[in-house]
């Protein structure tokens, strides 16, 4: 088992999967613009792998950059489907290779959450985890019901409130806590019982209501995107359900608990870093951090390159509107304009994916 730390980590231990698939990948999607990815799995079409996306069918502000990937992927002979619209969102993010090894991921393949946010990920070859999430993919995937048989397996709406609860309410010294906004009354309660009781809870991120028991503050730098609790150094969950009545009961994510001691050992590290670092919460800040909009911004126009899709069909549109007998600097200014538009419809994407759990 290994644990993925972002940032940090980057894509690498992604594409890695990736690249030694023999048999199959098996990803689901929710937001997603990494060219190198999209390009590994085209590779892995290439070489006789059968590679199957499922899709969500919807997500804030992204809906037409959803649409364009499935058709890129189509194209490249990827096995595209698009998740139901049942539930309210189809939020999560998980890979499987070879039906032998299974990413159960809190961020997005995405610049702003790989690069500029702190998510966490995990990497098992556990069998009954596999086929748990392989079971899920094909529900998913052919829009029937899943059934929950496995806790160690966390799925919204499935088995999450039920599992989560017990998780908090099973603390005996220490509950420390990613959360980008917890507001569910169940588990608000549970925390506040178990803080009452003498555990420590320490919570990075936001809490809906001011609960004097309970040690808040915001994660500093970073923009925070995972959903992790560690319970008394010996276990935790994560995965991409907030403890928030929407994501626990009315969207599709998925988590996954663990207890291996160097996982462990690592969120534990980690986690401590980002408290000493943070600022106490105050209730009233923005949910957006401007300047990590703006950093993501810069590190994305820096990343821009002939391999990133968003100027490969900013080009091919410039491409398309130029006339042939347009001067040098008149193409450049025509492509110039076409990538700077590119670049803010997902800066603007961007924006709307920062509020996303707001």
């Amino acid at each position: 088992m290994k644990l993925l730390i972002q940032p940090g980590d980057g894509p690498e231990a992604l594409l890695s999967g990736i690249r030694n698939a023999r048999k199959s990948i098996e990803i689901a999607i929710f937001r997603f613009d990494r060219a190198e990815i999209e390009a590994g799995l085209k590779a892995a079409v290439g070489r006789g792998v059968s590679v199957s996306a499922l899709i969500a069918y919807t997500n804030r502000g992204g809906e037409i950059n959803l649409r364009k990937l499935e058709m890129r992927l189509l194209e490249v002979g990827v096995a595209v489907s698009r998740t139901a619209d049942d539930l309210v969102r189809y939020h999560d993010k998980m890979m499987i290779v070879d039906r032998r090894l299974l990413y159960v991921l809190s961020f997005n393949f995405t610049h702003l959450d790989i690069d500029h946010s702190r998510g966490f990920g995990i990497v098992t070859r556990n069998a009954r985890s596999i086929q748990e999430a392989v079971k899920l993919f094909e529900a998913d995937t052919t829009r029937n019901p899943y059934t929950s048989t496995l806790n160690t397996f966390v799925v919204s709406p499935a088995n999450a409130r039920k599992v989560l609860g017990a998780f908090i309410r099973g603390a005996k010294k220490q509950l420390l806590i990613y959360d980008p906004k917890i507001a569910d009354a169940e588990m608000l309660r549970a925390l506040t019982e178990r803080a009452k009781a003498g555990v420590e809870v320490k919570i990075i991120g936001r809490v809906s209501k001011q609960i004097p028991a309970l040690e808040v503050r915001n994660l500093a730098k970073l923009r925070l995107h995972t959903r992790t609790i560690i319970r008394d150094c010996r276990q935790a969950s994560i995965g991409s359900q907030s403890l928030r009545t929407a994501e626990l009961d009315s969207r599709r994510e998925v988590g996954i608990i663990v207890r291996e001691p160097k996982v462990l050992n690592g969120l534990i590290k980690t986690f401590e870093a980002d408290w000493a670092a943070s600022a106490v919460e105050t209730q009233q800040q923005t949910d957006v951090n401007l300047a990590d909009i703006k950093k993501a911004t810069k590190g994305l126009v820096k990343e821009l390159s002939l391999l990133n899709p968003i100027v490969k069909e900013a080009l091919k549109a410039a491409e398309s509107e130029t006339e042939p007998s347009l001067n040098p600097q008149e193409m450049k200014a025509t492509v110039k304009e076409a990538v700077k538009e590119a670049v803010r419809e997902r800066v603007d994407e961007m924006v709307k994916e920062s509020l996303e759990e707001s």
